[in-house]
């Protein structure tokens, strides 16, 4: 409210989308890209096995407008493989 300029980054850390009912992560995540500059970023992180499968995330943030840039499994820039058991997009 009352923020009237778009944002250039928006990051989510620490398992945040996996707190959402399940019934509002893609409203949550089309709030978040209209919020975004049109060449914006956003950066979400968290971990598997809380309920929120990373494919549902990727079908989810598409839905909401988002597409994929860039996919690490850590903080620390490792790539995203299937076998990763944390997601930083």
């Amino acid at each position: 409210r009352g923020i009237a300029e778009p944002f250039d980054v928006i990051v989510s850390a620490g398992n945040v989308m996996t707190f959402l009912a399940p019934s509002t992560r893609v409203q949550v995540l089309a709030r978040l890209r209209a919020h975004l500059a049109t060449d914006g970023r956003a950066v979400i992180g968290f971990g598997a096995g809380r309920d929120y499968e990373f494919d549902q995330f990727f079908d989810d943030a598409a839905e909401g407008g988002f597409s994929p840039d860039l996919l690490l499994s850590t903080w620390d820039l490792r790539p995203f493989t299937d076998d990763s058991d944390f997601l930083v997009a």
